[in-house]
């Protein structure tokens, strides 16, 4: 298992968008190569066998297991999680994410991202807030120059705006804000291709007070993304009785976008 093999694009980008979310690459002591490994709430079971199913090609004999909320870094939940083999072309990626053995957003490895790595980074940690047409990336874990680079790539590259704010106002943690519903829906709509599984359709509807831009949306949503109308239209009906904040006098910001 010692020969280099280049992985395919479809596995670096879902590895690039994981470490940016809820994955990491790791050079363990006493092994000569990184192994790639993630994990998921229960609660997002679909999404981790999605994703683990894509990474066969970097995947040994046991490389998926149930973590009980009571067992080591089960955090008090129950989390499904993977681990790759240990291979060169992980090595690679560690180098290239990683300086003097941490992980560092750089530059020249975001320019390495695609749709599909941007998809992976907002099933993994990103949602919609507040009025139902606003967005949050947590990107707690990183610096804030991190995630302003991360911020100014995206206004470059695929000239999408964000503001870069606290977690809140007791927290030292930086975050990725949508504050417009137009920066967020062009956001959705370069990763609406590749919404993972029909669990992951939650965070891509936007919520309307009006009728109208409501079905529009929802049907936008079906079409980009290739799911029935009708599964859609469930899990719509489903986020909307479950929205506390959402407010049916609030017209505030109805606004979709052409396309």
């Amino acid at each position: 298992m010692n020969k280099y093999t280049p992985l395919s694009e479809n596995t670096q980008a879902i590895i690039l968008g994981s470490v940016l979310g809820d994955g990491s690459l790791k050079l363990y002591p006493g092994y000569a190569n990184a192994r790639f490994s993630f994990r998921h709430s229960e609660k997002q079971s679909d999404y981790f066998w999605w994703k683990a199913n894509q990474l066969q090609e970097i995947s040994g004999k046991k490389f998926a297991w149930r973590q009980s909320k009571n067992g080591k870094d089960g955090w008090g939940t129950v989390k499904y999680r993977f681990c790759s083999q240990a291979l060169p072309a992980l090595t690679e990626m560690f180098k290239l994410t990683h300086s003097k053995n941490k992980f560092l957003i750089r530059r020249k490895w975001l320019n390495l991202l695609t749709p599909l790595s941007l998809a992976i980074l907002w099933q993994d940690d990103g949602s919609i807030i507040a009025n139902g047409r606003k967005g949050v990336v947590c990107t707690d874990g990183f610096t804030k120059p991190e995630v302003q680079l991360l911020q100014q790539y995206l206004k470059v590259v695929w000239r999408i705006h964000t503001v870069v704010g606290l977690k809140n106002k007791q927290s030292n943690q930086f975050r990725l804000w949508f504050r417009s519903t137009e920066q967020l829906q062009s956001f959705l709509r370069i990763i609406l291709p590749h919404i993972a599984v029909a669990q992951m359709i939650p965070k891509f509807i936007l919520l309307y007070h009006d009728h109208q831009l409501q079905q529009r949306w929802i049907s936008e949503v079906a079409t980009i993304s290739g799911f029935p109308l009708k599964t859609v239209v469930e899990y719509y009906d489903l986020k909307k009785s479950k929205w506390k904040n959402y407010r049916e006098s609030d017209a505030e910001n109805d606004i979709v976008q052409s396309v």
